[in-house]
C-alpha cells in the first residue's frame, strides 16, 4: 500500500488531471486580452514541461491531504502508516517541499499529512495537494438560516474578489454548507474531487454552481490576477445536514495546478486522476 501512495503522490504533483487541463485551454481560447492568454500559455507550459520530465508542476508542492474509505475489516493503523511513510518517501524521492513548519518556532518538520477517514465499501484513498496560496483564501461564514443560498452567492462573490489574485487563478472553488464548521470545510474539500464540468446530482445545487462560476468570471480578475475572462474553471459545492440555528459555509479555493489522485484497493490496485 504504501508504494502505491508513493506512486499516487507523484502522480498528483507532476501531472495536472485531463479535465483541468481541457479547461485551461479552453480559457485560453475565451480570453481575449493578450496578457490573459499569455499568462495561461505560461501555465500550460509549466503543465507539459512537468508531465515531460516527471518534476512538480509547481515549487509549492501543497499540503498532502488524504480522504480515506474505509471497509469494516479494514486496519485503519495500518494504513495511517502507510500514507504517513509514503509522504515522508515522496518528500524525498519525488521530491516535494516540505511544507509542515512549527507553529511556534519556525522549524521545518517536514511534510505532516492531514488524513480523514470515513466510512466505506471498498478501501479508496482520495489525495488533494493543496497550495498554501489558494489554501490562504479559505474563509469561514456564518449566515442566519433565512439568508439562504442568496447570502452565500453574495459572500463568496465577495471573497472570491477580495481574493483577487492570490490564489493564483484560474481557480476552482469548492463550497460546503453545513454545520458543525468542521464538517462544512470537510465538505468543501471533498468538492474539489469532482471533475471540472461535473455538476451537483441535485438540480437546484447545480444551478446554483453555474450561476456562481458565471458571476465570478464576470468580475474580471482573470488569470494570475491581471485581468481576463477566466477568473475560475469551475466551482463545486456540497451540502450536508445543519443545526436549525446554523447556516454555515466554508469555502476552500484550489489554484489553477489543481493536483489530485484515486487509489482504489479491490482485487487490482487502480491509481488515476
Amino acid at each position: 500500500m504504501e508504494q502505491e501512495i508513493l506512486e499516487a503522490i507523484k502522480l498528483a504533483v507532476t501531472n495536472i488531471p485531463q479535465d483541468v487541463v481541457e479547461a485551461l485551454e479552453e480559457a485560453y481560447k475565451k480570453e481575449e486580452s493578450e496578457i490573459a492568454k499569455y499568462n495561461l500559455e505560461l501555465i500550460l507550459k509549466a503543465v507539459n514541461v512537468a508531465k515531460k520530465k516527471g518534476v512538480p508542476v509547481c515549487q509549492d508542492t501543497g499540503t498532502p491531504i488524504f480522504f480515506v474509505e474505509v471497509e469494516p475489516n479494514d486496519n485503519i493503523h495500518k494504513i495511517q502508516k502507510a500514507i504517513i511513510n509514503a509522504v515522508s518517501r515522496a518528500t524525498q524521492e519525488v521530491p516535494l517541499r516540505p511544507n509542515a513548519l512549527s507553529v511556534l518556532t519556525g522549524k521545518v518538520l517536514g511534510n505532516i499529512p492531514e488524513i480523514h477517514l470515513e466510512p466505506g465499501n471498498k478501501t479508496r484513498i482520495s489525495i488533494l495537494m493543496k497550495g498554501g496560496g489558494s489554501e490562504n483564501c479559505s474563509a469561514l461564514f456564518t449566515l442566519t438560516p433565512g439568508e439562504g443560498l442568496e447570502g452565500v452567492k453574495r459572500k463568496v462573490i465577495e471573497h472570491v474578489k477580495a481574493c483577487g489574485g492570490k490564489p493564483c487563478p484560474p481557480i476552482i472553488i469548492g463550497i460546503g454548507i453545513a454545520s458543525p464548521a468542521e464538517k462544512a470545510m470537510r465538505l468543501a474539500k471533498k468538492a474539489l474531487f469532482r471533475k471540472i464540468g461535473e455538476r451537483h446530482p441535485n438540480k437546484e445545487i447545480a444551478r446554483f454552481e453555474e450561476e456562481l462560476l458565471r458571476e465570478i468570471n464576470s468580475l474580471g480578475i482573470g488569470p494570475m490576477g491581471m485581468g481576463g475572462k477566466i477568473t475560475a474553471l469551475d466551482v463545486k459545492v456540497e451540502v450536508e445536514s445543519r443545526h436549525p440555528a446554523s447556516y454555515i459555509v466554508a469555502l476552500t479555493i484550489q489554484c489553477w495546478a489543481h493536483r489530485r489522485a484515486f487509489i482504489e484497493f479491490d482485487e487490482e490496485v487502480r491509481i488515476w486522476q
